[in-house]
């Protein structure tokens, strides 16, 4: 394909997917929320055991540490989420909700992820399996070349 044709696609594209997230963020938004928050109450919520590590969540949103220790600070102030040292790795935190945390996070996350099945559910499975899988090889092929841009020097003094 043409260079200008693949623009167009990846311009439709890049509108669903702002279509998407926006979706998040407005859910968010009802519930004084940024996205990202509602996206580390997801990650804890379908969490095994209900808890997980915050590097997990770090790795799991591309995000820095510093980024999502303050939303854990945020909730942890609201009296939402409870830290402690990792037995496993002293330099890890176990991220884990309270019991006034699953009273709140039970009426914002259990909704949005009802909302994700039954938006999915109305594709057929053949449409679903095709959506994932050519979802992931296209993630895959932009993670690939966003690692492989080269940052000039200019750039780097930055």
């Amino acid at each position: 394909m043409e260079f200008e044709e693949v623009r167009a696609y990846v311009n439709k594209y890049c509108k669903l997917r702002d279509v998407q997230f926006a979706a998040y963020e407005m859910y968010a938004r009802k519930h004084n929320l940024t996205a990202r928050e509602l996206f580390v109450l997801d990650i804890i919520w379908f969490a095994p055991d209900g808890c997980c590590l915050q590097s997990e969540i770090c790795e799991r949103l591309s995000a820095t540490k510093q980024t999502i220790s303050a939303i854990i600070k945020k909730f942890m102030k609201s009296g939402y989420i409870s830290l402690e040292v990792s037995s496993d790795d002293r330099r890890n935190k176990v991220v884990r909700f309270t019991n006034s945390g699953i009273d709140y996070v039970k009426r914002i996350i259990p909704p949005a992820a009802d909302a994700e099945i039954e938006a999915m559910g109305e594709l057929n499975k053949n449409d679903i399996i095709e959506l994932i899988r050519l979802t992931t090889i296209f993630s895959n092929y932009m993670k690939n070349k966003f690692d492989n841009i080269e940052i000039s020097n200019i750039e780097r003094k930055i």
